[in-house]
């Protein structure tokens, strides 16, 4: 089988120059899990992606002050033969009744777990105007809170 695409995904803060980014990009065993449900736990993770190959360590996506799942994770293999597998076969299936996105990433470093929108959770979720029961939660920046 061939190489699964490299991402289009570019993320803003990485410190290195695009040609180190698509380099990484090319190698890493990691990857990033979006479109998780809030209630998706660590050991759901695991137990799916470890159908691909030996997961290293999940790493969950927190809200920075709250400290609780904000829908996002980092999956990190042995080898890039998993990830691939990962890629290939477990981007776009169902986990919670959500679609989940995966997608490489140049490396987890410390501090990428927490949710970079102003509230703490991911910026994507702050924009939202609806209640999602499926995700959990509301639409942050636009306080919706009335009743569904």
């Amino acid at each position: 089988m061939g190489a699964t695409k490299i991402s289009d995904y570019r993320d803003q803060l990485f410190k290195g120059s695009q040609t180190e980014l698509e380099k990484r990009l090319g190698q890493s065993c990691t990857l990033y899990i979006g479109n998780l449900s809030f209630y998706t736990r660590e050991y759901q993770i695991h137990e799916l992606f470890s159908k691909c190959g030996d997961v290293r360590r999940v790493i969950m996506g927190l809200d920075r002050f709250k400290k609780t799942p904000c829908g996002f994770c980092f999956v990190e293999y042995y080898t890039r033969e998993e990830a691939e597998n990962a890629m290939r076969y477990i981007n776009g299936t169902r986990l919670d009744d959500r679609v989940i996105r995966t997608d490489y990433d140049a490396g987890f470093e410390e501090g990428r777990q927490y949710g970079r929108g102003k509230t703490g959770g991911q910026v994507r979720d702050e924009f939202r105007k609806d209640y999602d029961p499926g995700r959990g939660g509301y639409g942050k920046m636009f306080g919706n809170m009335e009743t569904i």
